[in-house]
């Protein structure tokens, strides 16, 4: 399977390279794209282009793994997957694996992560796709990550197209894991961003504890637990009721009046609850 790999740590991350190198002993066919600098928080941004201006794109070398075909482009992770997606390095790919993030990726503040929106910017154009990330720990686990993250892609192989799965992976050896589990994302993280004291017309940024407990069936509190934790996820999704044998549950105003409250219809659950949202079907998304 023509397999994209990037990242948002950058070209030279040691997570990238374990999961190449991983890829290509299970026998993917593997391309590495991935940012020439690190593009952490970067989400699914295409960042400032032009028409008229070129990206830089070098020829790179993955350590311990010469024969795999690597790219380092001046662009975003999203931007790699766009260049692969249009052919600019050959076969299109089938699948995009982004990772492995240097950090896990849980609760909803996946929606800033670069690991996460290459995968949803691959889903985007008709790709399926799977984001990993590890654990923080004095000793990086990264072997641990790309064993893992093998065994779950072959979920991908028979999945609907356009499928993405989110993987995190606590920073134990493979051996100490307590086993996969599929999770919901939890509300909130381990950690939060705080505004502290800075001098002048500056503002720091710092994570703080959150204190918060995560429910049972959350990505965080599996992770937290010894499980690596996998999640769906879709990106860009229209809220529709659901349908029934007799039709929508609503009828829809065609009249806009400025000012009126949106409609039921359009209203998006909350996260926490167990209801869904529907994925409109896009038709033909490869060309």
């Amino acid at each position: 399977m023509r397999t994209l790999v990037t990242n948002d740590d950058g070209i030279d991350a040691p997570g990238l390279h374990a999961l190449a190198r991983h890829l290509d002993r299970a026998g993917h066919d593997v391309l590495v794209v991935a940012p020439s600098t690190d593009w952490s928080g970067a989400g699914a941004a295409l960042g400032s282009f032009r028409p008229d201006e070129d990206l830089e794109v070098t020829r790179c070398e993955i350590p311990d793994a010469p024969a795999i075909e690597a790219w380092a482009l001046a662009g975003t992770p999203a931007m790699t997957v766009v260049a692969a997606s249009l052919g600019a390095f050959g076969t299109r790919p089938e699948v995009v694996v982004s990772g492995i993030n240097a950090g896990l990726n849980t609760g909803r503040s996946v929606l800033h992560s670069g690991t996460v929106g290459a995968a949803l910017t691959g889903q985007n154009f008709g790709m399926s796709g799977l984001a990993v990330s590890t654990a923080a720990a004095e000793v990086w686990q990264w072997d641990t990550a790309a064993e893992v993250a093998v065994e779950v892609l072959a979920l991908l192989a028979d999945a609907p197209p356009r499928s993405v799965l989110n993987l995190n992976v606590p920073a134990r050896p493979r051996h100490q894991l307590a086993g996969v589990r599929w999770a919901r994302l939890a509300p909130f993280g381990a950690v939060r961003a705080a505004v502290t004291d800075a001098p002048g017309d500056r503002l720091q940024f710092a994570l703080e504890a959150t204190g918060y407990e995560p429910p049972p069936d959350t990505d965080q509190y599996l992770v937290q637990a010894g499980f690596a934790s996998l999640t769906t996820l879709v990106g860009v999704v229209e809220a529709w009721p659901p349908d029934t044998e007799a039709g929508p549950v609503v009828e829809i105003d065609e009249r806009l009046v400025p000012g009126a409250p949106l409609h039921p219809a359009h209203r998006v659950p909350d996260g926490s609850e167990h209801r869904s949202l529907r994925r409109p079907a896009l038709g033909d998304t490869t060309r």
